[in-house]
């Protein structure tokens, strides 16, 4: 079905308001990702007959303030609807509704709170143009929609949308709370350009130090079934992440590995005390080339350049020529880079050994390697700047296996950083294959740890109340001897 809620406002005096209705159909985990206002299924007629229901069952309780009442469109029916619950609060989604009737709905909840009547603007309010919000959230929907923790080393989105945000560069998204960043709303004349704002608004955002659902949001927002308003509660079931955000092909991960390596070989020559003017890898004459190790998320690369006297004469990915090369500007920020008769500008920012890059392809999160191996005194740490991977966890999670120790076998490890809310089993306890060992909560989302098959529990390594980071070991299962 088709999730539609309707907004209402009431005051102590008994008058009761409805704004329009809001379509929240494209959710995951019973969460909604997308809504917008108005609904594309609803017509004239159905959006009186809902504002009708609406206000009639907000009368019948006499209610007060601010708060939706929603209900299910069947995907065949013809102006049907079923009543689903009353959300007796302001919503997450709320801005849309502001955006399509101008009016401010926190200022009018907290003037019916304080006894006031509704003023006219809001019986009187009309809807003008579309509006659509996206929930941008810290998750990583290729991997379950498993929620991330870490620090954001950069949160910019463009100008030209409303951005509802708690964030900013060096906020630090934690485990105790949900994982959403930001609210990012497009509002315009009609509802594809609405779209289109709102896809490039958030496909320009610059989101570096921890996974987010950007990508997801950008390929949902250009999908044509979303386009033709064809949206249900099923629609992410039809359209997973794999389709509407694939990984990036080769010849575009050659090209942010090659922007990557430039930018960085920009930034020695940067912090060079003599020759900085002379590029790294430079010869009077050709020589080999000078060579960077990447590692992302797609595995390892190796960029191959050479700097000759009319600049860079030659570069390559992984022993593959990226033709026609030709690196009009270069910067630890920026590189101007035209392969193949195309220009095009990549922006790059460091931190540590990590190397976002942002472009007209796409984002890329890469991690420069060493040039040479290095040898760690005993009881050291990793190597490394000591920046977290994008989603590490947050530092400071208590009790269980470290993460990094060499697992025995048969070790359950945590999904994610959390809290242990649950543990469902003793040690020398037989399971069954799918019995609950222990539940992490997670930013208001609990995830079961279950016994992968049936056996004994040799060891639990965790407690109720304690913090665990992802990959954290939390019990060590034996597999039973059918002999």
């Amino acid at each position: 079905p088709r999730h539609v809620e309707v907004q209402v406002l009431g005051d102590t005096q008994g008058a009761i308001v409805q704004l329009g209705e809001r379509d929240c159909s494209v959710q995951r985990r019973h969460q909604k990702l997308l809504e917008e206002a108005p609904s594309p299924a609803v017509d004239p007629e159905l959006r009186r007959r809902l504002g009708e229901a609406a206000v009639a069952a907000a009368g019948a309780v006499g209610y007060v303030g601010a708060g939706t009442v929603e209900f299910l469109l069947p995907r065949d029916g013809v102006g049907e609807f079923f009543f689903l619950e009353v959300n007796a609060r302001i919503q997450v989604e709320h801005p849309v509704t502001e955006a399509v009737t101008g009016l401010d709905l926190v200022r009018l909840q907290l003037l019916v709170a304080s006894g006031e009547p509704l003023p006219q603007e809001a019986a009187a309010a009309r809807l003008r143009g579309h509006a659509i919000e996206a929930r941008l959230y810290a998750e990583d929907p290729a991997g379950g929609f498993l929620p991330h923790a870490g620090t954001l080393h950069r949160f910019r989105i463009p100008e030209g949308v409303r951005v509802d945000a708690a964030v900013a560069d060096g906020s630090v998204v934690g485990v105790h709370y949900d994982p959403l960043l930001a609210k990012v709303v497009a509002h315009a004349p009609g509802r594809t350009e609405a779209a289109g704002l709102l896809a490039a608004a958030l496909d320009g955002a610059r989101l570096h130090g921890v996974a987010s659902n950007r990508d997801l949001l950008v390929g949902l927002l250009r999908h044509p079934e979303f386009l033709a308003g064809a949206t249900d509660t099923g629609f992410l079931e039809r359209h997973p992440p794999a389709e509407l955000a694939p990984p990036p092909q080769p010849p575009v991960r050659r090209l942010h590995a090659a922007a990557a390596a430039l930018a960085a070989q920009a930034g020695r020559r940067a912090g060079a005390t003599v020759l900085a003017t002379v590029p790294s890898g430079w010869r009077n004459n050709p020589s080999q080339l000078q060579r960077v190790e990447l590692e992302g998320q797609h595995g390892r690369q190796v960029v191959g350049y050479r700097f000759g006297r009319a600049g860079l004469d030659a570069l390559e990915v992984d022993g593959e020529p990226l033709q026609g090369a030709r690196l009009w500007r270069c910067t630890p920020e920026l590189a101007e880079l035209e392969v193949d008769g195309v220009l095009r500008r990549f922006e790059v920012h460091r931190v540590g050994d990590l190397l976002y890059v942002d472009g007209p392809l796409g984002h890329a999160e890469l991690r420069e390697l060493p040039r040479f191996p290095v040898v760690q005194p005993e009881g050291s740490g990793p190597e490394g700047s000591g920046e977290p991977r994008r989603g590490a966890p947050v530092s400071g999670a208590q009790g269980g296996a470290p993460a990094d120790q060499d697992a025995a076998a048969g070790s359950l490890a945590s999904p994610l950083p959390g809290i242990v809310r649950r543990v469902a089993a003793r040690p020398g306890d037989r399971v069954a294959a799918g019995a609950l060992l222990v539940v992490v909560e997670a930013m208001k989302m609990e995830h079961r740890i279950g016994a992968p098959h049936a056996g004994r529990v040799r060891e639990l390594l965790v407690a109720e109340g304690q913090e665990v980071d992802a990959g954290t070991i939390v019990a060590v299962l034996d597999e039973e001897d059918d002999g």
